[in-house]
């Protein structure tokens, strides 16, 4: 059985790939025939011409025929997939329509309902401090819903957030995904591996034609499926297996949409402006403003995304103090660079500003 199952491992991987890759084309000509395409618009956009958009509906396809085939229909995965439907619904329109942030929200709290209505849902959180006094566990009680509702929904929203550059949110979500496939792997959960596998394979299928220079983008449809899964994923396949770092393994392989979103976030109330308007803030958009190119960039987040996953791994499997001091030694990283980036930023728009003025 133990052999079957690593079969279907890697078959789900692989035919994830396959139909997402193959399809790609087909989705880009449907794109082109509804009309959604991303036009730029304003200075937020780094792309110069008009790219076709609902390149997620080929990494929704290749997970679903993947997830078909090789996955048990447990409850839970019922609800993954009914609310993965409602998620990648939701995106065509958007990508189409460009949908009110109030509708998306409500649609992504009702695809988060369903799936805690099948059973994904955080009951219980690791006591760290079990050796001195507490229980092993601290069990939710009535907050196991809102916690886990906030969960996927700012998952969701932090991978559509970072989904700026070309092959970013897809490669940041594969990478992810990697880990934790390995991480179930480790912890012989071979449904969640065979789930994870057929994801990873299916955005590692769409980024040859999502590398710069693109052929066709995710759009909401790709990144929101993406992070909703990824959510859901890291909730019944990590939450629900490790006990002392249990919480924190999933922060730390999602870190980048999660860190890159709380900067956002404090960075308009600093400033006095609405959380969800969009600014030219965000880490990819800092790092081309320092003169990197897209896929200079795009390879930094890729290597800093690394960095987050392993450190994950290194809190499962080694003593968790070694694992805090990894994960303090990564955050010193971040905040510096962060801090660094934004006064460099600051100091190029003061010299354009004086520039101007001259």
């Amino acid at each position: 059985m133990m052999t079957n199952s690593n079969i279907f491992i890697i078959l789900a991987l692989a035919v994830g790939f396959l139909i997402s890759f193959a399809s790609t084309p087909a989705v880009i000509a449907l794109a082109h025939k509804i009309k959604a395409i991303d036009i730029p618009k304003d200075e937020r956009r780094v792309h110069k011409k008009p790219i076709p958009l609902i390149g997620g509906l080929a990494i929704f396809y290749g997970f679903a025929v993947s997830v078909t085939c090789f996955a048990t229909m447990e409850r839970e995965l019922i609800g993954i997939l009914i609310g993965s439907v409602i998620m990648v619904t939701v995106g065509i329109f958007d990508d189409k329509f460009d949908l009110n942030a109030k509708l998306k929200l409500l649609f992504q709290l009702i695809a988060a309902g369903i799936v805690i209505y099948f059973g994904v849902d955080i009951q219980f959180v690791a006591n760290p401090f079990v050796k001195w006094f507490g229980p092993e566990y601290i069990s939710l009680g009535l907050w196991s819903i809102p916690l886990t509702m906030i969960w996927i929904i700012g998952v969701t929203n932090a991978v559509n957030l970072i989904d700026g550059l070309d092959g970013l949110a897809a490669g940041v979500s594969s990478i992810a995904s990697v880990a934790l496939l390995s991480l179930t792997l480790i912890s012989q959960n071979h449904n969640a591996a065979i789930i994870t596998a057929a994801l990873a394979g299916a955005g590692i299928g769409f980024l040859p034609y999502n590398f710069n220079p693109a052929k066709i983008f995710m759009g909401d449809t790709g990144s929101t499926f993406l992070g909703f899964v990824l959510a859901c994923i890291s909730i019944q396949g990590i939450m629900k297996t490790y006990a002392l770092v249990s919480f924190a393994v999933p922060v730390l392989i999602l870190g980048l949409p999660i860190f890159d979103t709380l900067f956002a976030i404090i960075r308009r109330i600093l400033k006095r402006k609405p959380i969800m308007s969009a600014d030219r803030g965000h880490l990819h958009h800092r790092l081309l403003d320092m003169g990197f190119s897209q896929k200079q960039t795009v390879a930094i987040l890729y290597t800093l995304t690394s960095i987050l996953c392993l450190t994950a791994v290194v809190m499962s499997l080694k003593d968790v103090w070694r694992g805090l001091f990894l994960v303090v030694a990564v955050v010193v990283i971040l905040v510096v660079t962060f801090l660094t980036m934004e006064s460099k930023h600051d100091k190029s728009s003061e010299e354009e500003n004086s520039n101007e003025k001259d």
